[in-house]
């Protein structure tokens, strides 16, 4: 199953599929889609025409797309063996799995990790889609009910 979102560390064409069934040892490292950088282009050609209203004085709105890239860059999460770290603009948390209550999909939000304390930790581009991922990587410590559906349809069968 391939998805341009979820990537190895090294972030190379070639590593941007899920972890091995097998699993290794390097960290699982999802992202937001790289069709996100073409909004950098839309906002340039919008700070092109305020910009050109007086270059003077509004030359700094062509610096945006530039921070808008950096920022959509950074954004990140990353699970490894220790847990879940959500990289996001002004701060990184980490999630130990000692710690992990469950993985909460509000409807209209970021997926987030609630902890045994009730701490809400928003995990950028974590979509539900990437749970099959994030449950091998963590070694089943995150169930993936996807498995869980196919299993169900495949003792209804028996």
């Amino acid at each position: 199953m391939h998805n341009g979102r979820v990537a190895a560390p090294d972030d190379t064409e070639d590593s941007r599929t899920h972890p091995d069934p097998e699993g290794s040892s390097a960290p699982l490292v999802i992202r937001l889609s790289g069709v996100a950088h073409l909004s950098a282009i839309g906002v340039f050609v919008i700070a092109l025409i305020f910009a050109g209203v007086n270059i003077a004085y509004l030359w700094w709105l062509l610096l945006a797309p530039i921070v808008l890239v950096f920022w959509i860059r950074r954004l990140r999460t990353v699970v490894d063996d220790d847990g879940i770290t959500a990289v996001r603009t002004f701060r990184t948390d980490r999630v130990a799995w000692a710690d992990l209550r469950h993985l909460q999909f509000p409807k209209w939000s970021a997926a987030r990790a609630v902890t045994n304390l009730g701490d809400k930790v928003p995990l950028p581009a974590v979509g539900f889609q990437d749970l099959p991922a994030i449950s091998v990587r963590s070694g089943g410590r995150v169930p993936d009910p996807f498995a869980a559906y196919e299993e169900s349809l495949r003792d209804e069968e028996q």
